[in-house]
């Protein structure tokens, strides 16, 4: 009797499927080492991201996945279970260096960029400092001296503002010039409005702000904000109007209270009201044989004749 043997699927788990760039995968000077990905801090949320350096950490690339429920990949005579697929885009290493610069703004001093840019968590950030794009690019983000052939970095508020000013203005060039829709009509990425001309400069520059912040915290995206100086948006109309609501308190519900009071028949009825001294002394009062006073202007109730 024979048996059938089971099919073993093996399955790397370091493998993924990857779109990226040519310049990415450069390897004609292979002295300076292959492309790696690199895991750092992400500068928007601070948790950890992926990243892959070029040959001889040249350049960066941001990595980003996109994803379905249930997808494998066959590759060869192996299966994937890892079904998504990466793509590999260029980005500014600023980006990923200014968060250990403004890290220093409390102190106020010049300081070598070495100094600066140290994580423990994520070791691998100095090699940043291998980016020529991006050491090139401190005096946008911070001030500069020069010492004795050595130059020394402090962090300048103002200067990073103008600069992530610049990097908004030429996104809603770019913009602009894709034909991409913008603004207040666009409830997702996949909706595309009709008629283009309805957005506005404002549209442009928020939706164009939005995009940077992918890559500045929270707190430096409101301070963009108002270097831009765009108004606050305004809060979305009211769904129903004031006429028509029903007023259950004059006080604000503190989130403490119990809300069922509000179901209840008796919550609308009003507290009774405290007796004076000459009702409470009436109140005492022997009332038999006594009639009310109403009972002497009511309307006499006829008899039925049997």
């Amino acid at each position: 009797m024979t048996t059938k043997k089971k099919r073993s699927v093996h399955a790397d788990k370091d493998s993924w499927v990857v779109i990226t760039p040519d310049s990415a995968l450069d390897t004609g000077r292979s002295e300076e080492g292959d492309p790696s990905f690199i895991k750092l801090k992400n500068p928007a949320t601070g948790s950890s991201s992926l990243y892959l350096f070029g040959c001889g950490d040249v350049s960066v690339y941001e990595v980003k996945a996109f994803s379905e429920d249930f997808r494998s990949w066959f590759i060869g005579q192996t299966v994937q279970r890892d079904g998504r697929l990466l793509y590999v885009t260029s980005v500014d290493p600023l980006f990923l260096l200014l968060p250990y610069i403004s890290s220093t703004a409390t102190e106020g001093k010049f300081q070598p960029v070495e100094q600066m840019v140290m994580d423990e968590d994520y070791p691998e950030c100095t090699r940043l400092l291998l980016c020529k794009q991006g050491m090139d690019s401190l005096h946008h983000v911070a001030d500069e001296k020069e010492v004795g052939g050595l130059k020394f970095h402090r962090y300048n508020q103002e200067k990073t503002l103008e600069w992530l000013k610049k990097k908004v203005q030429r996104t809603v060039s770019t913009l602009k010039k894709s034909n991409i829709s913008v603004g207040g009509g666009v409830k997702s990425s996949t909706f595309i409005r009709v008629k283009q001309e309805d957005a506005t400069e404002e549209d442009y520059l928020r939706y164009a702000h939005g995009l940077i912040s992918e890559y500045i915290s929270e707190d430096l995206s409101k301070d963009l904000l108002k270097h831009l100086q765009l108004p606050e948006i305004s809060s979305p109309k009211e769904t129903e109007p004031p006429s028509k609501k029903r007023k259950l308190s004059d006080k604000p519900v503190e989130a403490g209270e119990d809300y069922t009071k509000f179901n209840s028949a008796n919550f609308a009825q009003k507290p009774p009201k405290k007796m004076t001294a000459a009702q409470k002394s009436l109140a005492k009062v022997d009332k038999s044989g006594m009639k009310c006073l109403s009972a002497f202007f009511s309307p006499k109730v006829k008899q039925e004749k049997s």
